[in-house]
């Protein structure tokens, strides 16, 4: 499917079927609203999918960044591809967190071995290149929500991705490089500033509109991060969940929802990093995370870390006894 056609199947939230859902819940043996955001996540799932019970897909993709010749990573490049192997053996933390959430996981290589252009000396990709990876994640979407698949998880890895999602963040917030730029790996205070050198340079070298999402992704993106975008696109127009985890795969929902505004009504944040861009691309797409436990590995480990608590919030919904069923007197009528 083209990313004009995927586009136009997007649809704002189903809001007679969030109602629906608060509706059961004021029903169920308990004060109203006692179960607190337990109760909000429900009805939001509820209104995003239509169902009551979830099958999770965690999506990584994985790619190299030009950009990481600047130095902007506690790690060398040639991680990106040790990791590749690591996910393909089980080993990596989104792997035994995916298992243990009962998550089914892909990964995905969409340019490892392959870098980008250097963001800090040109554009990162052609359009025509960041269209078509749209498409492969949208493609890759609306085969896992055909294969039953309710609840998407984009997860990523790429040496140099944190700077590449700084960028974006900076142009599509918009915001300054210095409050867009973290630690990522672990860089120190020299890193740090060497990142915001390199994002200043990246913003400078490439003039792009932020009224043009799909040009600023080609100009300062990652390939990863054009998949991913495209992952979350797809799951909006297949009504599926797109279960966001930290500031890498937030900021390709972002650019999500600069192409596609409705696209926002299916996202969940998992979590909240410290990464101090995070929390601003989160405000930008109006949600609020479910955790906030200082992580930071990126992969969609903290959203497969979240997958239960929409199992456990979707059970209430469906399984709770009614003040009706159970004989139980409704003081809160």
């Amino acid at each position: 499917m083209t990313l004009a056609e995927t586009i136009a199947l997007i649809e704002p939230l189903d809001a007679a079927a969030e109602a629906r859902a608060r509706a059961e819940l004021d029903r169920k043996t308990k004060p109203r609203r006692s179960l607190g955001r337990l109760e909000d996540l429900a009805a939001r799932v509820a209104a995003i999918t239509g169902e009551s019970s979830l099958s999770a897909a965690v999506v990584v993709a994985a790619g190299d960044h030009g950009v990481a010749a600047e130095s902007v990573s506690a790690y060398p490049q040639e991680v990106t591809r040790q990791m590749l192997a690591n996910f393909e053996g089980g080993g990596a933390a989104v792997c035994v967190l995916a298992r243990e959430a009962g998550a089914a996981l892909r990964v995905v290589d969409v340019g490892v071995g392959r870098p980008t252009g250097n963001i800090a000396a040109g554009p990162a990709m052609t359009r025509d290149e960041a269209e078509s990876l749209l498409e492969q994640g949208i493609g890759e979407a609306g085969a896992l929500v055909s294969g039953g698949s309710r609840v998407l998880v984009p997860g990523e890895m790429g040496i140099g991705n944190t700077t590449v999602a700084s960028a974006l963040a900076a142009v599509l917030l918009p915001a300054e490089p210095e409050a867009v730029c973290g630690r990522g790996t672990g860089l120190d205070d020299a890193g740090v500033a060497r990142k915001v050198d390199v994002v200043r340079r990246a913003l400078a070298v490439n003039d792009v509109d932020p009224r043009d999402p799909l040009g600023v992704l080609a100009a300062l993106g990652g390939r990863e991060l054009a998949f991913l975008s495209g992952l979350v696109l797809g799951a909006a127009a297949g009504r599926a969940v797109a279960l966001l985890d930290g500031f890498i795969s937030s900021t390709a929902a972002l650019v999500a929802a600069r192409l596609a505004p409705a696209a926002a009504d299916s996202m969940i944040a998992a979590h909240r990093s410290p990464e101090p861009g995070h929390a601003l691309v989160l405000d930008a797409l109006g949600l609020t995370p479910l955790l906030d436990l200082e992580l930071r590995l990126g992969e969609g480990s903290g959203a497969a870390l979240a997958l239960p608590l929409l199992r456990s919030a979707l059970a209430i919904l469906a399984d709770m006894a009614t003040f009706d069923s159970a004989g139980v007197t409704d003081a809160g009528r």
